[in-house]
């Protein structure tokens, strides 16, 4: 594939575990346990399954006090780095900032950062399952269904934005479209491998944000499920280079998303 950073996992942080269990299976169908077990640390956490058997992630319950200290409905993307703790300084020389630092979890020893314009996410070094040494992580698809398919970052400053991510997780950039007064789509490649885009931060973005899109069978159906289970569309399907549709949406606990798949 590439020594560039993969994507490696995507955590929905959620107010209401069972009620996003409750949605995300009707609109994706993934399974998502009606209860969580709780960590080590006391934390709710449960994993996102996907029909083929595989996971596409995982969710976390914001308790009482992450409430209290700011935190919100989000989903946040997992980066591969090779050291965690020497990525973390590295990013923040070159202005990004630490949200959680380095620590040690039975997976693996994670960060959560922000690039310099003030996109979160994680940065993660994994201790791979047994028998799995060496594989590569399938919770991004370009093509497949109950994968995340497309990771697209709104940003205040698009090409210092690019310029950090080529530097530090040795993306590409190549190839663009424009959006007319809203400034210039930009793809990003990992490899030979498109993993989304980066666009400036539009009206209506309150921050700079990493958005994701969750692959489904049916983009009508799951249009149908997303307002049948309490989300909000904030974007009705449109169709996308290649036939697909995609759209957008807010969960009903307040987390933002993506879909795309095809008309049937």
């Amino acid at each position: 594939m590439s020594e560039a950073a993969n994507f490696i996992w995507y955590e929905l942080m959620t107010s209401d575990p069972a009620g996003a269990a409750s949605f995300y299976g009707a609109v994706v169908g993934w399974t998502i346990a009606a209860q969580g077990e709780a960590t080590a640390g006391g934390v709710d956490y449960r994993m996102i399954g996907r029909s083929d058997g595989g996971n596409a992630g995982g969710v976390l319950g914001l308790n009482a006090d992450m409430l209290a200290g700011g935190a919100r409905p989000i989903w946040l993307g997992y980066l591969h780095v090779a050291d965690v703790d020497a990525a973390v300084a590295a990013i923040e020389t070159d202005g990004g900032s630490v949200q959680m630092s380095a620590m040690d979890i039975p997976v693996g020893r994670i960060a959560m950062v922000t690039d310099p314009q003030g996109a979160p996410f994680y940065i993660m070094d994994p201790v791979p399952p047994p028998g799995m040494e060496g594989m590569e992580s399938d919770v991004f698809s370009v093509t497949e269904a109950q994968h995340m398919r497309w990771n697209e970052l709104a940003t205040s400053d698009p090409d210092a934005a690019i310029a950090f991510y080529k530097k530090h997780f040795g993306w590409g950039q190549e190839g663009e479209m424009p959006m007319g007064e809203h400034g210039t789509y930009r793809f990003i490649q990992r490899g030979d491998v498109g993993l989304g885009a980066v666009m400036p931060l539009l009206e209506g973005y309150p921050a700079p944000i990493w958005s994701f899109y969750i692959g489904v069978d049916d983009i009508d159906r799951a249009h149908a499920a997303v307002t049948a289970n309490g989300g909000t569309v904030t974007n009705e399907p449109m169709e996308i280079p290649g036939g697909e549709y995609a759209m957008n949406g807010i969960d009903p606990q307040g987390a933002s998303f993506g879909l795309v798949g095809p008309r049937k």
